[in-house]
């Protein structure tokens, strides 16, 4: 397996850090989006096997995630983050047939970028946030779905800062033993932690939430490139959800099942839950790979 290594850029006036593997590989770049709570190492199973396959693998943290720079003019929304994965593919070389895989927020990431800049990029996968209006559906008309959700409100109260990092950030042991039952995260809880420890850091992971549902700063420039976080993407397109998801439940994978453009599929991993790649990432893995060799 290709070993993966630890780099850092500066683009969009911001030092971001990400994990590679292929890098001296001439294929194709393959960018990996993270999502909450997480960071880069969600994708450690995945970078090798796409290095293994001829990609350049790369997988950033998040702007504010550390080692990333908490950006200092305050931009957490979504589209914010499509433009530095944008930049980021054009600094690193990328050329059209790069594709881009992203995971929670990593998926809205995903889907504006590739809506914003659908020549930057050949194939589109998604997990565990679908594309389209399902999620906005939900937020309207399923109670379910808008329990799950709680934690997103809970963010918008300046007390959620305290109650997240308290007791070494326990708050997201129980985010992860929700959403997906039964998954020992213990090696991912490590990983993830230290890019949220610092309160900084915190602060800048729950901006993202403050920036789509509350007051939050948003950039009006980015608003045109914000508004695609609900639009399918048009490159062919592969969304993955776990069965179990605690976060976003089946129905709302379903509703977006049903709106599905000719272009996109769904499939849907049995024996996971929100964090699928991680809890089945051979299987999922080679799902991913068998799409990307299409």
């Amino acid at each position: 397996m290709s070993p993966i290594s630890e780099h850092s850029i500066r683009v969009n006036d911001l030092d971001i850090a990400y994990l590679a593997a292929g890098m001296d590989n001439t294929g194709p770049l393959a960018l990996c989006l993270h999502g909450f709570p997480d960071s880069a190492h969600t994708w450690r199973h995945l970078l090798p096997r796409l290095a293994d396959a001829g990609y350049r693998a790369v997988a950033p943290f998040l702007r504010g995630y550390a080692p990333t720079e908490v950006p200092s003019d305050g931009r957490f929304q979504t589209a914010a983050s499509a433009m530095d994965a944008l930049a980021l593919g054009e600094a690193l070389g990328g050329g059209p047939d790069s594709v881009i895989i992203g995971h929670d927020w990593g998926a809205v990431i995903t889907h504006i970028a590739a809506n914003y800049r659908p020549d930057a990029f050949a194939k589109v996968v998604t997990m565990a946030v679908p594309p389209g209006n399902a999620v906005g559906v939900a937020f309207l008309s399923n109670l379910a779905q808008i329990k799950r959700s709680w934690y997103m409100f809970f963010f918008q109260h300046p007390f959620s800062d305290f109650v997240v990092a308290a007791d070494d950030l326990a708050y997201i042991d129980m985010l992860w033993d929700d959403w997906s039952p039964g998954f020992d995260a213990t090696e991912e809880l490590a990983l993830l932690k230290p890019s949220l420890r610092d309160p900084a850091n915190l602060a800048a992971a729950l901006g993202f939430y403050r920036a789509t549902l509350g007051a939050g700063y948003n950039d009006p420039a980015l608003q045109a490139a914000q508004d695609m976080s609900s639009t399918i993407p048009p490159q062919p397109l592969l969304y993955i959800h776990g069965r179990t998801d605690g976060c976003m439940g089946l129905e709302v994978a379903d509703f977006a099942a049903a709106e599905l453009t000719p272009n996109a599929r769904m499939q849907i991993i049995d024996k996971a839950g929100h964090f699928a790649h991680l809890e089945r990432p051979d299987y999922v893995n080679d799902i991913i790979l068998s799409f990307l060799a299409e």
